[in-house]
């Protein structure tokens, strides 16, 4: 499967909670990642939006592992990040990813 947040979600994705707006990473996880992951693998295509705060993206890709109880060898399988137009938001992702992994393990 694959997701473009610009396309499938919003174009200024922001927030972390659904109490935030509209268009944030809780909702995000909630309503694309989730259901994609379980189903399979999937691709999630960054590009095209306003930006990123690090509340929606921590939310969104940290919280599968805090909140849904994804474990990171299991999305390193299943999720594959795309982004053109800035790669480091890749890194920032998989670093939330691991931050998570590792409080979850103490």
């Amino acid at each position: 499967m694959r997701i473009s947040i610009a396309r499938d979600f919003h174009d200024a994705p922001a927030g972390r909670y659904l109490s935030d707006g509209p268009y944030s990473g809780e909702l995000f996880r909630n309503k694309h990642l989730v259901p994609a992951l379980r189903a399979g693998e999937v691709v999630v295509v960054l590009d095209e939006t306003e930006g990123y705060g690090s509340s929606f993206l921590e939310e969104a890709f940290g919280g599968l592992v805090r909140k849904e109880g994804f474990a990171n060898d299991e999305l390193r399988a299943k999720l594959k990040l795309v982004s053109q137009e800035d790669p480091s938001l890749i890194d920032e992702i998989w670093s939330y990813i691991d931050d998570a992994q590792q409080r979850a393990a103490h």
